[in-house]
């Protein structure tokens, strides 16, 4: 190591010790109680860390193994002392400790297999996960607390399909014009999952009277059709809630595009390029009529209606979406192959009316496969635009009229906006 890295090294050590020791101080200054490690014992860790496997150049690895020994022995004693002062102390403080030193011994670690710049991205890194996770202990707590057992044993599933049965699935294409493939559909079913389940857990940690506009947006990355029947119901049957319920919706809604313009950069970030005028102009034209509704409802009687949701780590809607996913895989492969451009389009509106995620996948599968950006960007749009249509029909079937009344503003802005975007972007591109 050169004598930039070598104190580069040692700065990198501290820092990461410095993190970790500042979120362990402003645990006890807000605990008023005194602790074994604090903003200034755990940079004295990670240094004992880096000199140690500096030395170790000369010495060998056992120098690393007795300073750990010794710094070991030093936090047993604290630790000792606190369990005599009060009952259960827990272990995370010293846990965080021993991570400090290892953190401070990859700083400086002869024949680590990574180059520098990454090493030290590695440590740093880690660093600051230690610190969210012993920051953010409070919230944590809750977002447990607000899981049913319901919602534990459909995860447990769901990570065992994951991480046991998607692995061994056959990763070849067969079927009809060569499209189906086990394990890529495994992986789209995975995805799609596990964005929405980011989105349920926001809604169950903010619970239903955190705002309507906030448990829209976050009930879009859920399922904003979900949001849609949900409002549209309660509505029905309590008409003051239509005003509240037509946000909740129209704010869900634009967060279906942000959420398909997530999972489009995710896969294929060109594409995602492509799209970020019309979606983006969709969500952000919702997203402005969304602050209107807001205003409006401000100056009425507060009312909370409940977002229900299932989870999506279940298995059997999780099952059904990879079946759909192959299904509108197949027929716009079809689509495109035997009708062209036009073809695709129309499968985009009719996939459009159930489901957006399965479509938008497809376009994408078709889109490595060769398609041009601007015809995957059209069919993706289109889909979008129809699901926007179905939602404000079932809005009006089931909510009735005062709901489709304050709706429908912001349903069309949506519309217009989209059409205009996707007309304008037809004659930039053959």
């Amino acid at each position: 190591m050169t004598l930039e890295e070598t104190f580069l090294g040692f700065l990198v050590a501290l820092a990461a010790g410095a993190l970790i020791g500042l979120e362990r101080q402003q645990d006890l200054g807000f605990e008023q109680k005194s602790g074994m490690g604090g903003v200034r014992t755990f940079p004295l860790i990670a240094l004992a860390g880096a000199l140690s496997a500096y030395v170790s150049h000369i010495l060998g690895v056992w120098l690393i193994v007795a300073t750990l020994l010794i710094v070991g022995a030093i936090v047993t004693v604290s630790y000792n002392r606190e369990w005599s002062r009060k009952d259960h102390p827990g272990i995370i403080t010293p846990l965080a400790a021993l991570i400090t030193f290892l953190l401070g011994v990859l700083a400086l670690l002869p024949g680590f297999p990574l180059d520098t710049p990454h090493r030290y991205l590695l440590i740093v890194g880690s660093a600051g996960v230690v610190m969210a996770l012993l920051s953010l202990k409070e919230r944590l707590h809750q977002a447990v607390e607000h899981l049913s057992d319901d919602d534990i044993y459909a995860t447990a599933k769901f990570v065992i399909l994951a991480l046991v049965v998607l692995p061994i699935l056959p990763n070849s294409t067969f079927g009809p014009l060569n499209v189906l493939n086990p394990f890529h559909t495994g992986i789209m079913v995975v995805l799609i999952a596990g964005l929405s389940f980011l989105g349920y857990l926001c809604t169950r940690i903010i619970g239903p009277n955190k705002g309507l506009m906030t448990t829209g947006i976050l009930g879009g990355l859920v399922s904003s059709t979900a949001v849609t029947m949900s409002m549209a119901t309660q509505a029905r049957s309590a008409p003051h809630l239509a005003l509240p319920g037509a946000l909740a919706i129209l704010a869900a809604s634009s967060t279906m595009f942000a959420r398909m313009l997530v999972i489009t950069g995710l896969l294929l970030p060109e594409l995602s390029l492509s799209l970020l005028a019309p979606l983006g102009g969709m969500a952000i034209s919702g997203y402005v009529m969304s602050g209107f509704l807001y205003r409006k409802a401000q100056r009425t009687p507060n009312h909370s209606p409940d977002i229900t949701h299932r989870n999506p780590f279940e298995l059997r809607p999780a099952l059904g979406f990879g079946v759909l996913y192959a299904g509108v895989l197949l027929l716009s492969k079809a689509a495109q192959t035997y009708l062209g451009d036009q073809g695709l389009y129309a499968s985009s509106l009719v996939a459009g009316t159930t489901d957006v995620d399965a479509i938008t996948l497809s376009v994408i599968r078709l889109t490595q496969e060769g398609l041009s950006e601007w015809t995957a960007a059209t069919a993706i749009t289109l889909a979008a635009m129809t699901n926007t249509v179905v939602k404000a029909c079932l809005a009006g079937w089931f909510g009735g009229k005062a709901l489709i009344t304050d709706l429908v503003p912001g349903m069309l802005t949506i519309l217009i906006v989209g059409s205009t975007i996707v007309f304008l972007f037809g004659f930039t591109h053959p």
